[in-house]
């Protein structure tokens, strides 16, 4: 659970875009029939509170430059694979 809540905070840290689908259905001739779809792409800006959540969390002053860059190329992969769904 623990996994999943920080990848919540991870993709929230770093912006997503979603789909919203809206139906609006009417009857007609006593059958149900589908009136308006609409389907809207909102995107959803990074959010710096839970970025700062996400650090706040790991002690960052203890790691190596390696250790640092090493988290740098693992963020920027995890993004791009974010980016790509």
């Amino acid at each position: 659970m623990r996994e999943d809540v920080e990848k919540a905070v991870l993709k929230v840290a770093l912006g997503f875009r979603t789909e919203e689908i809206t139906e609006e259905y009417g009857v007609e001739n006593g059958e149900l029939k589908l009136l308006k779809r609409k389907e809207t792409v909102k995107e959803i800006p990074p959010d710096l509170k839970a970025a700062k959540l996400l650090f706040e969390e790991r002690d960052w002053s203890a790691l190596s430059d390696e250790e640092l860059e090493a988290e740098k190329r693992r963020l920027l992969a995890q993004l791009k694979e974010e980016e790509e769904r």
